[in-house]
């Protein structure tokens, strides 16, 4: 799964509560960002879960760096099943991992078939062009992505769309990662350009946590506009 994915899956496995993560009722989880973050953070397999994905890539990169590609093959490698078998023993998603060892696995094959390591890079590189443009056209049809994946999370109504604030939450919301998807895309395109792997890979970790973010700000708006509605009865 695209890192910028992860931690936008509601699917994902989250840890259990923190105590000061609940409501004065105890009812539900706090609307607050802290608690939001780490909820997202947490999806993305938390700090060490997030390094842990970027080993694969990290080595890539510094073994072209001092031996050239051939070497960073052999440490792609090595790292890959490494970093798959350790993220099984920490019980993470299988299909996470399994996707992760595919997506390591055809970057490795662009690379070796160009014969560049900047190509190692080119998939995960278009990546951001299409998310922004199903961002995009969610929001055109009326279907913004963040409404579709955290509004059953966050307790929203199912005719979700029909109500202002909620909609209004999920529409900016889910534009702002438009404009996220089209810096992203931008920033890699000139690294690229510019055959910077290091760089290239810098931004491949760094998506995860502003993704997580974005994520954050919409549970912790979109679960105030739902208590919100409902302290007003409508």
């Amino acid at each position: 799964m695209p890192n910028e994915l992860v931690s936008l899956d509601p699917t994902a496995t989250v840890p259990s509560e923190r105590p000061e993560d609940r409501r004065s009722d105890g009812q539900a989880p706090a609307a607050t960002l802290g608690a939001a973050m780490r909820t997202s953070l947490a999806r993305s397999g938390g700090g060490f879960g997030i390094l842990l994905a970027a080993v694969p890539t990290v080595a890539f990169v510094v073994a072209d760096a001092v031996g050239g590609l051939t070497w960073a093959f052999v440490a792609l490698a090595v790292a890959a099943p490494v970093t798959f078998g350790v993220r099984l023993a920490r019980r993470e998603s299988l299909r996470g991992a399994v996707v992760g060892l595919a997506v390591a696995g055809v970057c490795a094959a662009v690379a070796g078939f160009s014969g560049e390591a900047r190509a190692f890079f080119l998939l995960p590189t278009l990546i951001p062009a299409a998310l922004g443009v199903l961002f995009l056209g969610s929001v055109l049809v009326r279907r913004p992505v963040t409404g579709t994946l955290f509004n059953r999370l966050v307790g929203g109504p199912d005719d979700w769309r029909d109500h202002s604030r909620l909609m209004r939450i999920y529409t900016v919301t889910t534009l702002v990662g438009v404009v996220l998807h089209a810096l992203n895309l931008t920033l890699r395109a000139l690294a690229y350009l510019a055959d910077q792997p290091a760089v290239l890979a810098a931004l491949s970790v760094g998506a995860v946590p502003v993704f997580a973010a974005l994520a954050a700000v919409t549970l912790v708006a979109a679960r105030r506009a739902v208590s919100s509605r409902g302290a007003d009865g409508t």
